[in-house]
């Protein structure tokens, strides 16, 4: 079993206290889910969109936590996982 330890970093907290309930729950839902199951299982989850970041955030990866907002974090050597932020992205015309 894989067991994960989730870090929140101060930036993100004081993200996650200004964004919207849904999209706290859903954060918490994915932290839950990572902790249970590992972060590699979660990956596959085709809800959370979870895919490698480029440029200046290589090495980091997002979560899509609805269309406008993402959970950008990363995974040291022991396997915890560090939460940077929570950012919102402009809204794309689909």
């Amino acid at each position: 079993m894989n067991i994960c330890c989730i870090e929140l970093t101060k930036n993100a907290q004081k993200d996650l206290a200004r964004v919207p309930d849904f999209i706290k729950d859903k954060l918490l839902l994915w932290i839950d889910a990572v902790e249970r199951l590992g972060v590699h299982q979660v990956r596959k989850t085709p809800g959370f969109h979870d895919e490698p970041l480029k440029g200046d955030r290589k090495g980091q990866r997002s979560i899509r936590l609805n269309k406008a907002y993402r959970a950008i974090y990363t995974e040291d050597q022991r396997k915890r996982v560090h939460i940077i932020s929570i950012i919102e992205v402009n809204k794309h015309e689909y």
